[in-house]
């Protein structure tokens, strides 16, 4: 209440828009203050109207709510932010300061009849059918085709079985080519996302083609400590390519790893399956020659 003027000043914040919410807001906005109604539903009423009759009367539900639905609804003092949460209260008692989020709708609430047809066409609730297209055949060469289905004719179910297909057609081709993917797709119906999200999950799989020698080399605290880094520079000059790339020759690509679990042994190189530890510059560019062919 303002001294000076006698009106009164602020805002009351009512949580909630049952049948006590919208009565609670109706008498404080008929006493003169602006009221912000909260409800975290699509609308204000509540879960009363799911009653069948209310004692002592035994009057429907509907009977008691609805007057306060229509008077709450169109009272010009109360502002009713549905769909919304609170999040912060801040202040002391008289001033607060209330943080509320309001959710995203689909609909524009101020052209809403209630007449419920987005409800039915809802496409989070219904999942719209659509008319399977024919995939185009894979093309392939004919050895891709024999070494990929023998692969696929070693394990029967769905994306269950992923992973260790990609594991073994990695082994087979060195790395994922679009082709092969599209034909395991359609092979075992696993849609082309999902395999896509699975293949640049793993630091295992590569969707770039990679060459006949794979050289890694650790980057971990204990290899880094003792001059992985330098290693890494000196392949790098060595191989004529920067880290992640793969020579005009198709033979060697060079990758980096966070840890390959052998500190005891830093500086550590891998080449394909061959563990080299303890190497320095010299020793680690010398592997190159070893498996140039």
């Amino acid at each position: 209440m303002d001294k000076k003027t006698g009106q009164k000043v602020g805002a009351v914040l009512v949580v909630g828009a049952g049948v006590g919410g919208m009565q609670a807001s109706l008498d404080l906005a008929e006493s003169g203050y602006k009221v912000y109604l909260v409800e975290k539903g699509p609308s204000i009423g509540g879960v009363m109207a799911q009653l069948d009759k209310t004692f002592p009367t035994n009057d429907c539900a509907m009977c008691t709510l609805a007057p306060r639905m229509v008077d709450c609804g169109g009272h010009l003092n109360i502002e009713k932010l549905t769909y919304s949460e609170i999040e912060s209260i801040e202040g002391s008692a008289g001033n607060f300061k209330v943080s509320i989020r309001k959710k995203a709708r689909s609909v524009d609430p101020d052209k809403c009849t209630g007449c419920g047809e987005c409800v039915e066409s809802c496409l989070v609730k219904n999942i719209v059918y659509l008319e399977p297209q024919e995939a185009p055949e894979v093309e392939l060469e004919d050895d891709q085709r024999l070494r990929l289905d023998k692969i696929l004719g070693n394990y029967d179910g769905g994306r269950e079985i992923l992973v260790p297909i990609l594991q073994d057609i990695t082994e087979e081709f060195n790395w994922l080519p679009p082709e092969i993917l599209a034909r395991v797709s359609q092979v075992k119906q696993i849609p082309m996302e999902h395999i896509l999200r699975i293949a640049t999950f793993y630091k295992a799989f590569s969707l770039k083609q990679r060459g006949k020698h794979i050289i890694t080399v650790c980057m971990g605290t204990a290899c880094h400590v003792k001059g992985a880094q330098r290693i890494l520079d000196r392949l790098e000059r060595e191989l004529g390519i920067p880290t992640g790339e793969t020579t005009s020759d198709m033979q060697f690509t060079l990758e980096a790893v966070r840890c390959l679990g052998c500190c005891g042994l830093a500086p550590v190189v891998t080449v394909g399956d061959d563990l080299y530890g303890k190497l320095n510059p010299a020793k680690a560019a010398a592997l190159i020659e070893k498996y140039r062919d």
